[in-house]
């Protein structure tokens, strides 16, 4: 994510502080007269340089807020704090497993996996499209879900991308559907398991994921599969923002505000692909995707 974040200009001014006027060098010469004209004294000045200003940021460049609260993130500071802690444990724990399940599970297996995932996620997303409006949407949910479940042996593989179907993964749910409804965000959130979201966006998610075992039914519907599921979806998606996670890492002078700011953006445009009047209708061309919600 080269050049999504600029690192602001610091103390440009410094040099610019002035300077305390020279002391006096004592004089043997005799006093003035009494009558002569006082000398004039220099006026007091403080060693103190002024405030630096940042200086303004040029055209398409974004500047980094502070960890301060905002109307979008009143808890900052608890974020911020949630947000090391649970990196600590991605590098020690989620990280090395998520690479142990790359190396060790053969790349078609994974994308059968992940594809099963999505299709499953079909019937929820066709609901969401009509309660949306958008029955042409909800149809096509509904295709790649039989063309899929059929022609794709359970899942396994997305025929339905393909020649002849046309029918791209178009990601959705109840959160995207709130947003239509025109329910703001809500306060920002970092939190284990889900990571970066919104109070409105986890309210869907929750929905989402208990809505799945009524719309699909058994055997999905049993507490043995939503476990192994769940996993094998994290897995898939911790592999899947590697490279993301580590140059926000890297490259970001404050990855916490780097990866809120860019999930803030994610989530606008998302929206705006639905609903335009509530998101954002022209977002940035080079902004990626959300992790597991790329159209493909």
């Amino acid at each position: 994510m080269t050049g999504l974040l600029a690192i602001p200009a610091a103390m440009m001014l410094a040099s610019a502080a002035p300077q305390a006027a020279p002391a006096p060098v004592p004089s043997t010469a005799p006093a003035a007269p009494a009558a002569a004209e006082p000398a004039q004294t220099a006026p007091a000045t403080s060693a103190t340089a002024p405030t630096p200003v940042p200086a303004p940021a040029a055209p398409g460049e974004i500047v980094v807020s502070a960890r301060h609260a905002t109307k979008e993130d009143p808890l900052a500071g608890l974020n911020a704090k949630s947000y090391e802690a649970i990196q600590a444990v991605d590098n020690a724990v989620v990280g090395p497993v998520a690479h142990g399940y790359q190396k060790g599970v053969p790349g078609p297996v994974r994308s059968g996996l992940r594809n099963v995932l999505r299709n499953l996620d079909e019937p929820v997303s066709a609901v969401n499209y009509l309660l949306q409006l958008k029955p042409g949407r909800a149809v096509k949910s509904l295709a790649r879900f039989t063309v899929n479940t059929t022609f794709g042996v359970a899942g396994l593989v997305d025929v339905a991308k393909t020649k002849p179907f046309n029918l791209p993964y178009r990601p959705n749910g109840f959160a995207n559907t709130f947003a239509c409804w025109g329910i703001g965000n809500g306060p920002y959130f970092f939190v284990p398991l889900a990571g970066p979201i919104t109070l409105r966006d986890l309210a869907g998610l929750l929905l989402d994921r208990a809505a799945v075992p009524f719309a699909v039914g058994k055997p999905f519907n049993k507490p043995y599969y939503a476990l192994p599921a769940g996993v094998i979806d994290s897995l898939n998606d911790r592999i899947e923002m590697d490279g993301q996670l580590q140059r926000l890492r890297e490259e970001s002078p404050d990855p916490y505000v780097a990866t809120r700011d860019l999930y803030l953006k994610q989530r606008r445009a998302e929206v705006g692909a639905i609903c335009p009047s509530h998101g954002d209708a022209k977002p940035d061309p080079n902004l990626p995707p959300r992790v597991g919600k790329g159209v493909d």
